[in-house]
């Protein structure tokens, strides 16, 4: 029998319940793997990278000894989202003019002179 393998997916989040192995997600109901910003929408500074994955190492722990479920992995992606759009509100991070698809999911670009 093979194991059903979880995710959730929001716009800038996709979880697994899987691990990479030689680029290929392997289903592992012990291992959570996240793929950020798929459509590269953002613009992603080495410490805004870090803060997102320190946020999901957090949920990560906070969420130790409960079921994987879909819901608890919505939550997580949910979580996830909100602390991308904290830190584009803080000017932390910015959208890819040279995305596919500009479309601001996140709420207009902030300008210093209109704060």
């Amino acid at each position: 029998m093979t194991e059903t393998q979880l995710k959730s997916t929001t716009r800038h989040v996709r979880l697994f319940t899987a691990r990479v192995e030689e680029g290929n997600l392997v289903s592992d109901s012990d291992h959570l793997t996240l793929d950020l910003d798929p459509d590269n929408e953002f613009v992603w500074s080495k410490e805004s990278l870090e803060q997102v994955q320190q946020k999901f190492r957090e949920l990560i722990d906070l969420y130790e000894g409960h079921e994987l479920s879909d819901y608890n992995l919505r939550r997580i992606g949910s979580d996830l989202e909100g602390k991308i759009r904290q830190l584009l509100q803080a000017g932390e991070l910015s959208y890819n003019p040279d995305c596919r698809v500009l479309n601001y999911s996140m709420g207009l670009p902030r300008k210093s002179e209109l704060l």
